[in-house]
């Protein structure tokens, strides 16, 4: 066959792997992740993951909480390569359905981590979906006891498989049991903060 006869194939293909859905999201990069802890009294306080020039290099914030103090918990995704910085957040919760931010570590007891002995904060969710299902952009986070440990943030984008949603309300438990790479979908982030409570 002639060479020349393949061509038309190739650019039949490429057109029609840019028709996928959330094609324009796979190439979404993440710099910054900021968690914004209003407590119930006292003064808010931000932390950031932090990786401007996304060199695998960040810098992170150590998270400390007052003992016996209840947050209510913003999480916030940024681009910083962009100028000005692209906040991708909003694309986060103009797609809700289709996402979903878990937390967990050594430091969470939670949907997403089950009964956990080691854990100084409980995690809730305190937002949701149009289906009801949970999406984590806002959360209440309440101190247990004094200590230490991890708290993960994940992102995971869950496109429609075949034109089905995958995202459903138990998704959380889900990790639970499985771990993340129990989920459908992709991780967008990953991320592990230190967390003391005093």
């Amino acid at each position: 066959m002639n060479k020349l006869a393949l061509i038309p194939l190739f650019l039949l293909a490429a057109c029609a792997d840019t028709e996928k859905p959330h094609e324009h999201n796979e190439g979404e990069v993440i710099t910054t992740i900021v968690l914004d802890f209003a407590p119930t009294s006292g003064t808010a306080t931000s932390y950031t993951w932090a990786d401007p020039e996304a060199d695998g290099s960040p810098v992170i914030d150590d998270i400390t909480l007052a003992d016996g103090e209840t947050y209510a918990v913003s999480v916030s995704f940024l681009n910083e390569l962009e100028d000005p910085p692209e906040d991708i957040t909003e694309e986060v919760g103009a797609e809700d359905d289709q996402h979903q931010v878990f937390f967990t570590g050594s430091a969470v007891q939670g949907p997403a981590t089950g009964d956990n002995a080691a854990a100084v904060v409980s995690h809730a969710y305190d937002d949701a979906d149009e289906n009801g299902f949970p999406v984590g952009l806002e959360n209440t986070v309440a101190s247990i006891t004094p200590g230490s440990g991890t708290l993960t943030i994940t992102l995971r984008h869950l496109p429609p498989e075949n034109d089905v949603a995958v995202k459903t309300g138990t998704l959380a438990e889900d990790v639970a049991a499985g771990g993340i790479a129990a989920l459908p979908g992709d991780t967008d982030v990953s991320v592990d903060f230190a967390l003391t409570v005093e």
